[in-house]
């Protein structure tokens, strides 16, 4: 297949009021071109409904009917994002018939890793097949659902991704790439054919909810707050004994498996510093899971931009840590990237999800493709 225009949609679990869009060409092994990327922000409406949604996400728990705002969040995040879409391709210089796919993640609002005792669940808010109307070109949606049905964790789906990157920068094995979204995750690749990715904790969502609550902003801008406070070690030390971070891989999280809570009782400083080290000393016990232990981190996510959480990461996982910036990516474009390249992995019928990466029994596709 010859390279086409794929558009990936990425909103993270985050909640930052912005949808992440991103262009590649692409034939889904390697990447042609790197066109545009944005951020859309959401209006302000629908960025409150997202979080209302989110709120009774986890009432839900996947038990019973879903939550009636489901349908209302549903229909109100697919046309935002489309008109984002149109915006785009339109600024881009293209008509969307130059446009092969949209690869339309949509917005996890609820995901819950499979045990022994039963398959795992994932729910993901986005109408493809109401986007494709819209537009008038190819969406894949729901790429996470086919995997868990099958068995898999149903995350993290980037590692075929990041491992196209990495083969244009370390075959080696001694580089890794570290998203650090709400939740953060780790590709590692030999160099050959053994590809491993699993969440490796907590991010920026536990952080950023601390703050909130603490009435200071979205975020620890520039890590801050963070940095003028002191790590409560002892806390930090209890928190390390949580079992999912010395469980074997695959494994995910869910964005509220690990909250601010952990920094309950703390002052701002101190409470920014904790969860800061949690999040850095979470990514030191990964890198002692992998086959082999990388000398470099690659960081691409919000998470790159909060210097303590990066000198964290060298100093208390022991790992060089670098921002995807530095190699000529795009840091903040990578997962919307990422559903562009698998976009079209799927129009392929290629894989997207493999039993080192999400536990699937076998390599599997996913993604539901839907017609104008």
């Amino acid at each position: 297949m010859k390279p086409i225009w794929a558009v990936g949609l990425m909103t993270g679990t985050v909640l930052d009021g912005n949808i992440d869009i991103a262009l590649i060409k692409t034939d889904g092994e390697s990447v042609e071109t790197f066109g545009a990327y944005t951020l859309a922000p959401y209006s302000e409406e629908t960025r409150l409904l997202l979080e209302e949604t989110l709120r009774q996400a986890r009432g839900w728990n996947f038990d019973g009917p879903e939550p009636a705002i489901f349908k209302k969040a549903e229909e109100a995040l697919t046309h935002a994002q489309s008109g984002a879409v149109q915006e785009f391709v339109k600024s881009a210089g293209l008509s969307i018939n130059e446009v092969g796919v949209v690869g339309f993640h949509g917005q996890t609002v609820l995901h819950r890793a499979p045990t022994k005792e039963r398959l795992g669940d994932t729910r993901q808010l986005g109408d493809g097949q109401l986007m494709a109307g819209i537009l008038g070109t190819k969406v894949v949606y729901d790429f996470r659902t086919a995997d868990v049905r099958a068995g898999g964790q149903g995350a993290p789906l980037a590692a075929i991704y990041h491992t196209a990157l990495l083969r244009g920068v370390d075959q080696s094995g001694d580089s890794a790439i570290l998203n650090l979204g709400g939740v953060g995750n780790i590709t590692w690749w030999d160099g050959k054919d053994l590809v491993v990715a699993f969440d490796t904790g907590p991010a920026n969502a536990p952080l950023n909810d601390f703050i909130k609550g603490m009435g200071l902003g979205e975020m620890d801008r520039d890590g801050a707050l963070g940095a003028s406070g002191d790590v409560d070690e002892a806390r930090l030390e209890r928190l390390l004994q949580h079992p999912y971070l010395t469980a074997p891989y695959p494994k995910s999280l869910d964005r509220f498996d690990f909250t601010a809570a952990m920094a309950d009782g703390l002052n701002a400083a101190d409470g920014a510093a904790t969860l800061s080290a949690f999040t850095a000393s979470a990514v030191g016990k990964a890198l002692g899971l992998l086959p082999h232990r990388p000398k470099r981190l690659i960081v691409s996510g919000g998470g790159r931009r909060n210097p303590t959480i990066m000198s964290m990461i060298e100093s208390r996982a022991g790992v060089q840590a670098v921002s995807a910036d530095t190699f000529g990516w795009r840091g903040d474009a990578v997962e919307a990237e990422c559903f562009a390249f698998l976009a079209v992995r799927t129009l392929r019928g290629l894989p997207i999800s493999f039993p080192t990466t999400t536990g699937v029994a076998k390599a599997q596709t996913g993604g539901r493709l839907a017609n104008p």
